[in-house]
């Protein structure tokens, strides 16, 4: 390992949430957790994917290594191993094609186990550390090959029935632990999701700076991919969203090779991962640097939108606030414009309860985000009283949430539609992060608001000059 290069280990951060899941699991009556990374995929005959890591392992160890494998212990003894690694044993050989190993010792060390093994052993020592153990936790049913795994375990300690060892009498999924776990940020995650946003800013800076009419939507995502790798970002948190013109009304249209005409409109959502967390960010701006009077009208309605959302997202509200704030302002400006026609329908109350909005605005306001870009965690609230659809309640916003604030409007072009209007497709996205009074928005290093936008590109293409 190169000691410039590697980011520092925080290990007593994986530690304390290593023993949090163990204390979770002791007060529910003990057992053994298993938690695998993920593996390696092939992409053709002898090439790879790039290689990620499992996001609850990550989020437990900060290990980065394929071929791995963590289990905690609740019933070991006092004296005994509760946290355990296995990950791959050091090789030489493959050390010079693959790259440093930290080998079970080494990764014992430097991130604070409890005890490691190598990873072929995992088959060996698992029946052995699940034996007498009362209950057995991991990802129930996320994985096949994993689901066949604990099977075999099983089998193996079931066999030795007749010598008196027993095998865990119940199974429960392990996900719902560390899901309510990974839904409230602390600060080093933060931390990292701060910086996240702020590279992901400047590369949308870079891609309106670069924007004119003429250029490709891959040339814009490869002014993206740039500045996320050269501030020290890993990868694109998802495949990078560059849309010209109508592509833009197709919500997941990756980046192609069609031209940005003079008039069009280019929407991009695209953000980096760093460090194992996601950024978001949709911004929609002018290929020629100027909005028209139609763009800049339904422009400024997603943006009040988005407003209004982001007053909704406080300690306190439901999850569903912001959406059903963003939703009002769009629905009254989907009339205004006439884009519904307002002789069919009373009010704004009408449009939202005879979903009329939906051809126009058919996703939801946001997300959580963390780990992964659309991160885990329950949306409405389990095991509370369902309401009288039947429906459970929405979760409760509180400090240290994580998530998106994404209001859009998608004009297709439609006989029933003012002509001026066809074919814009509008999407402002940030990131949120719940306070104590409200929320603070992580990516707003990039403009918002279109006069700043029309600035940014106009001061660089007196710049270019």
């Amino acid at each position: 390992m190169n000691p410039l290069t590697e980011p520092q280990i925080a290990v007593d951060v994986y530690r304390k949430r290593r023993e949090r899941v163990l204390a979770t699991l002791r007060a529910n009556g003990g057992g053994v957790a298993i938690v695998p990374t993920a593996p390696e995929t092939l992409r053709n005959r002898d090439a790879d994917y790039p290689y990620r890591h499992d996001s609850y392992f990550y989020y437990l160890t900060g290990f980065t290594e394929p071929e791995a494998l963590l289990v905690l212990d609740a019933s070991a003894a006092p004296d005994a191993p509760a946290s355990i690694l296995f990950c791959r044993a050091k090789n030489v050989e493959r050390e010079t094609w693959e790259g440093f190993r930290f080998g079970p010792e080494g990764a014992r060390e430097a991130f604070g186990f409890d005890a490691a093994f190598a990873f072929d052993e995992v088959d060996a020592q698992l029946p052995r550390l699940i034996a007498n153990r009362p209950a057995l936790h991991y990802a129930l049913g996320a994985s096949a090959a994993l689901d066949g795994q604990v099977r075999g375990w099983l089998e193996a300690v079931r066999a030795q029935g007749r010598s008196g060892v027993s095998a865990p009498a119940a199974i429960h999924d392990l996900l719902p632990v560390l899901d309510d776990m990974r839904l409230f940020k602390d600060a080093h995650e933060l931390a990292i999701m701060r910086r996240a946003g702020q590279i992901s800013a400047e590369a949308h800076r870079r891609a309106m700076a670069a924007c004119r009419p003429g250029v490709r939507e891959y040339e814009l995502e490869a002014e993206l991919l740039y500045t996320f790798r050269r501030h020290g970002a890993q990868a694109p948190a998802y495949g990078s969203i560059v849309a010209a013109g109508p592509n833009a009304c197709v919500l997941h249209y990756p980046a192609g090779n069609a031209i940005a005409q003079e008039d069009d409109l280019i929407l991009i959502d695209a953000a980096c991962e760093l460090d194992g967390y996601a950024s978001d960010i949709t911004r929609t701006f002018p290929a020629n640097g100027k909005f028209t009077p139609a763009q800049r009208e339904l422009y400024d309605i997603v943006l009040a939108a988005q407003e209004a959302a982001i007053e909704a997202t406080r300690p306190g509200a439901t999850f569903d606030a912001p959406h059903q704030a963003a939703l009002r302002v769009l629905s009254q400006g989907l009339l205004d414009t006439g884009i519904l026609d307002r002789g069919l329908y009373a009010g704004v109350d009408e449009v939202i309860a005879e979903r009329a909005y939906a051809p126009f605005y058919m996703h939801r306001t946001g997300h959580w985000l963390g780990m992964d870009v659309h991160d885990c965690g329950d949306y409405r609230e389990r095991g509370a009283p369902p309401d009288e659809t039947g429906a459970l309640p929405w979760r409760t916003l509180k400090p240290s949430m994580t998530l998106t604030i994404e209001p859009g409007l998608y004009i297709r072009a439609s006989d029933e539609v003012p002509e001026r209007y066809w074919n814009i497709g509008i999407r402002i996205e940030d990131d949120a992060v719940v306070t104590e009074t409200g929320c603070e928005l992580l990516t707003r290093g990039v403009p918002v608001k279109p006069d700043e936008i029309e600035a940014l590109m106009q001061a660089a293409r007196v710049s270019a000059a």
